[in-house]
């Protein structure tokens, strides 16, 4: 069965263009024999910036979460994203949607031994920053309660899991959604159910 492909393309000022990206992209498609389903382009975007911030980049990963597309092909990693985070956070959604990933210059093909190696590798990665996430938030609360302030339970089970607040599961959970992450991602990340940080970010 032929791999439908989605196409990521960006560059970072306005006076730039994808040309080139897009030439080089459609030929490596066609000589593997992939369909190309969705051209996806920010134009004047910088790659630091998080996924809420990139409107094709989001496009395309609820295409991917959707599981609408096989493949994500780009031009390079850092057209993906310019921060080590960001580009694990996109990793893990691709892994978990079952989609592979294609990078052209870099020569990665997660269809490839050694590009599937590298997934394994980002939840690695992936796995270090939850537990420093954990570790930190952890961290804040056991300062709060040493200075004597009272932390309140909230009324989902969620919040007495954490024994702190809504407010403070809620800013965790706004923090990393601006930081690019998605939303099964930070489920995951701060051990909260999936319709908890719906119902924030909604």
């Amino acid at each position: 069965m032929t791999k439908r492909v989605a196409i990521y393309l960006r560059v970072s000022t306005r006076d730039q263009n994808t040309d080139n990206q897009r030439r080089e992209l459609m030929a490596v498609t066609k000589r593997a024999g992939w369909t190309v389903v969705e051209v996806y382009e920010d134009h004047g975007i910088s790659g630091a910036k998080g996924r809420d911030k990139r409107p094709a980049f989001d496009a395309m990963l609820k295409a991917v979460t959707a599981r609408q597309i096989d493949m994500v092909a780009a031009w390079a990693i850092d057209r993906l994203g310019r921060s080590l985070q960001h580009l694990v956070a996109f990793i893990e959604d691709l892994r978990a949607a079952g989609c592979d990933l294609y990078v052209h210059q870099q020569h990665l093909d997660t269809t490839s031994p050694s590009g599937r190696a590298m997934f394994g590798m980002c939840s690695v990665f992936a796995e270090f920053e939850r537990e420093m996430i954990r570790e930190r938030v952890n961290a804040g609360l056991a300062r709060t309660k040493a200075k004597g302030t009272r932390l309140g339970r909230g009324s989902t089970k969620d919040a007495e899991r954490w024994g702190t607040t809504k407010a403070v599961i809620a800013t965790k959970v706004k923090a990393l959604r601006a930081q690019g992450m998605g939303k099964m991602k930070i489920a995951k990340t701060l051990g909260i159910g999936t319709g908890t940080v719906q119902r924030i970010l909604a």
